[in-house]
Parts: C-alpha cells; structure tokens; sequence
C-alpha cells in the first residue's frame, strides 16, 4: 500500500482544528500524494490559504466565483480529479449541510459532485458532536456510503474534557491511504494474521525472545483490510506498532501457546492465515516463580519444545488457504521448500534474515515465494508495505484458483 500518485482533495473548515490540517496535508505529500486544498470562507479566519498552499504546493480553492485557472470548472474538475476526498476537521455545520443535500460553497458542491470516496474527520465540542441532530445527520452520511473517523476524547478548546477531538493528522492519513488504495481482492473474506515475536518466560522478569519486530505481519494486515477482508490480527511482541485501521480486531499475545489458542479460536470459520509471527520453539520447561540469582557462572537451563501452531493448522486444514513464513540463515530454498511441505502449506515465503536489506528490525525485505508445485517467486529488496501487498495478492489468487477448482 502506498500513496504515491494518488491524488487527495483535502477540505478544511472553521474548526480550531483546522490548523492541523497543515500536518495532515504535509504527511501527505511526504507519503507522495499530490494534493489540493479547498478551505471555507470560516476556515481561513483560522488559518491562510497562502499556508496551505504554500505546503500542499497547489492553488488554495476558497470561492466558486474565483479564477483559479488550473481548475477547470473549480468544483467540477477537482471532483473528478480526487481518489479521495477528505474533510478535515468536518464541522457539525459541514456534516448538516452535506446530510441533507446542501451545496452552497466550493467545498459542498465539490462533494456533491464527486464519486471519489469521501471521508469526514468530525471535531467539534463534545455537546455538538453527541447532539441527536449531529448523530442523526452521520448516520445517515453513513447509510449514504459517507466514510467518518471517530473523533479522540481528551480536552477540548472550549475547556472542558470528552469527545470530539481531531484524531492526529498521522491517524487521518492512515485511513486516506486505506481508502485511497482498497480494492476487492478478498472481499467477504475472513484473514488470520500473526505477527511479532513470542516470549516464553525463564523466571518473573526475564523470557526467552526474538528480534522479530512485527512490521512484515502487521502490514500484511494492512493490505489485507484493504483488500476487502475481516482481519484478525493476532500479535505477540512488536515495536509498539499502531494497529492497522479497518482491522476487525486486535488480540495481543505473550507466549507461543497463547497464540496458538488465540489462532485456533479463529481458524474454523477463517478462509486465509498468513503466519507471520516469529514464534519461540522452545520455552523454558520450569520457569522459576522467583527471580534466579546471579550465583554461578553458568546457568543451565530444561527446555521444553513448544507446539507447532503453523504445521498443526495444516493438519487440521479444511478449506482454508496457509502462508508461512520460513527466517533462515543458510540454505534458504532447501529449507523453505521442506518447510513448505511438511507443514501442508499453500505459499510459504522465504527470506534470508542475515542479508542486508531482509530481517527483523528493517523497513524492508527480501524473499522468494514458494509454491507447491515446485514453482517459485523470487523477489528483489523492497518496502514491507509493498512485500505485504504482493503476499495479498498471491493469496488472494490461490483462494480463488481454489474456489474455482471446487466450483467446477
């Protein structure tokens, strides 16, 4: 997933949130999209068009009645130009409006117009935004396909504390991008994704781990939310990672046993599980109850080895499609093939974790995909993101190769 190319309408109105509005349309362009603003007359007491366009780089659209002789029709051309239009803060002057089919500015006409999605980032006083009008005008922008984030609770600009806050600029941008590159390839369908690492503990305050940083699982996720599908994601240790927008539910794990149950919770009735998590073989087979003491020089330890959660899955395999996940350091294809077949897979993704570029804590990765039919996929050095989005795709394909197989 990713925004590069994709074009944002950004709408601002007169919140007192409108000056993070300027964040929002920076990360933006940071992420590669290209984006244009149109502001309401009340916006720009609270911030200048000449700011917004200064960041977002492009002509600030305010009045109908201007020339701005890059739009063509102002509100006719950018409505047909956005991937996504997104309305940031959304007043409950706005949400009113655009509910009962207002169109009296720059900004509702353009919505009016437009077939692009449109998400709205409500923030106002929290007595606005619980007010039975408010909520009746967004349910119904929802009925209508209208797409809003909840706004955070916290203190507010009036002085008091509860709901209604802007969401931060980095949270808004996440759900652009989700909209900004959803596609259908495993609508209806149910995911299980795991991801991290495992801990298995040796006495109170010490475990056994790994360097696993959850990035590759928790992108997968990502792309499989945006790919249409109900994600379970399952995860174990991470490097304090967001969760993933649009996911259907997060379920945080310590041991590898404890993913193994919270995976086997969810299996009967999923269609995909994308293993991604580096879970610990082995666990300490008496963990101490109280702290072990420095006393000697060596330390020995009974290891007890922990359940196969991946190969169990493929005995267990009905309908459902299994990806796994082979780390290795030497003989990566040998290995990951036996892996592959062993454990009853459908893809298996190889990576060398000691090749620069691959591996646990980077942004990116290197692998090779692996089929049962002998056939394989290798990959250049890439962004996990776009790794995730090409896993996705390869799932997605081998559930409808076997969907069609079963039809026929």
């Amino acid at each position: 997933m990713s925004l590069e190319g994709k074009k944002i309408v950004l709408g601002i109105t007169g919140g007192i949130a409108a000056f993070k509005a300027a964040s929002v349309a920076s990360q933006l362009r940071k992420s590669g999209a290209e984006v244009k603003c149109i502001m309401t007359a009340h916006a720009t007491e609270l911030i200048t068009p000449l700011t917004l366009r200064e960041i977002s780089g492009n002509p600030v659209a305010v009045s109908m009645f201007e020339d701005v002789p890059e739009f063509n029709v102002e509100h006719i051309a950018l409505a047909r130009w956005a991937d996504v239009l997104v309305i940031a803060p959304a007043t409950a002057n706005i949400i009113g409006k655009i509910a009962n089919g207002i169109a009296d500015d720059m900004l509702t006409t353009t919505v009016m117009a437009t077939t692009a999605p449109v998400l709205m980032a409500p923030a106002m006083n929290s007595n606005m935004y619980l007010n039975p009008i408010t909520q009746d005008n967004m349910a119904k922008l929802k009925k209508f396909g209208y797409h809003l984030i909840e706004p955070d609770s916290g203190y507010l600009a009036c002085g008091i504390t509860g709901i209604g806050r802007l969401p931060d600029p980095d949270v808004i941008v996440d759900y652009i991008e989700l909209l900004a590159c959803k596609n259908d390839l495993l609508k209806g369908k149910k995911v299980i994704v795991t991801a991290g690492g495992t801990r298995e503990p040796i006495d109170p305050v010490r475990f056994i781990g790994n360097h696993s940083s959850g990035r590759m699982g928790f992108a997968i996720a990502k792309a499989a939310v945006a790919a249409g599908a109900e994600v379970t994601l399952v995860a174990g240790t991470t490097d304090n990672l967001k969760t993933p927008v649009g996911l259907a539910r997060r379920i945080d794990v310590g041991s590898t046993r404890d993913m193994k149950a919270a995976v086997e919770s969810y299996y009967d009735d999923c269609d995909l599980v994308i293993k991604a998590a580096a879970v610990a073989d082995y666990r300490s087979a008496h963990p101490a109850e109280n702290k072990i003491k420095k006393n000697d020089d060596v330390l020995t330890l009974e290891m007890a080895k922990n359940p196969d959660i991946l190969y169990g899955l493929g005995q267990r395999k009905t309908h459902q499609v299994l990806v796994g996940f082979a780390a290795e350091t030497t003989n990566v294809i040998e290995y990951g093939t036996k892996k592959l077949q062993k454990k009853n897979l459908d893809m298996l993704v190889a990576n060398d974790v000691s090749a620069e570029g691959a591996g646990f804590q980077g942004t990116t990765n290197i692998a090779t995909l692996l089929f049962p039919d002998g056939s394989s996929e290798t990959l250049e050095k890439m962004a996990k993101d776009e790794l995730a989005s090409i896993i996705v795709a390869r799932a997605a394909a081998i559930i409808k190769a076997k969907t069609s197989k079963q039809k026929a």
